[in-house]
């Protein structure tokens, strides 16, 4: 009894870390590629990204862990790569609240629940000139996570962060 128990937990230890270290992976396979953007937000600064909006800090303001990420896709085998690369992150372990498909290019909010509440949240988005995604790890309102992807607030997520820290990125318009 006490064997099955063990091999249970260890098992689902190895789930729930599983798509952590697939963020973890393509983050870190990633981070030095040629016109990439690449920003991991230390815990101090994440309030100061929560006051930007009401929506951004109840967003951020649960967060353990926030990395976005932008990278050219001008290429279809560019945009076919990187769309491919993110639904094996997401696989069958994150539930899709949102996907909007045109072609190639894609917008999906995923998230990955834990019991009544959201622990992981991954917004991906290519409109084929450039792909980026944010991640959002902590305890979130899985209704108001809903709500934010129906009222697609989570389009423009990734411009506000660039605005926020003033990165000039390639293929994305910063004004």
């Amino acid at each position: 009894m006490l064997k099955k128990t063990l091999s249970i937990c260890c098992l689902l230890l190895l789930v729930s870390c599983g798509s952590y270290n697939s963020i973890d992976r393509f983050y870190e396979a990633h981070k030095n590629d040629d016109k990439v953007t690449a920003i991991r937000v230390p815990q101090f600064l994440l309030s100061m990204i929560a006051g930007s909006s009401p929506e951004m800090g109840s967003l951020v303001g649960n967060t353990k862990d926030l990395r976005f990420m932008s990278f050219p896709s001008t290429t279809d085998s560019q945009t076919r790569f990187l769309n491919s690369q993110m639904n094996n992150i997401t696989g069958t372990s994150f539930i899709e609240v949102f996907r909007n498909n045109d072609e190639l290019k894609r917008h999906v909010v995923s998230i990955r629940e834990r019991r009544n509440t959201v622990k992981e949240i991954l917004i991906y988005n290519n409109n084929k000139r450039s792909g980026s995604f944010i991640y959002f790890n902590g305890n979130f309102d899985p209704v108001k996570i809903k709500q934010m992807a129906q009222s697609k607030h989570f389009e423009n997520l990734d411009e506000g962060l660039i605005q926020h820290f003033n990165v000039k990125t390639p293929g994305l318009v910063n004004e």
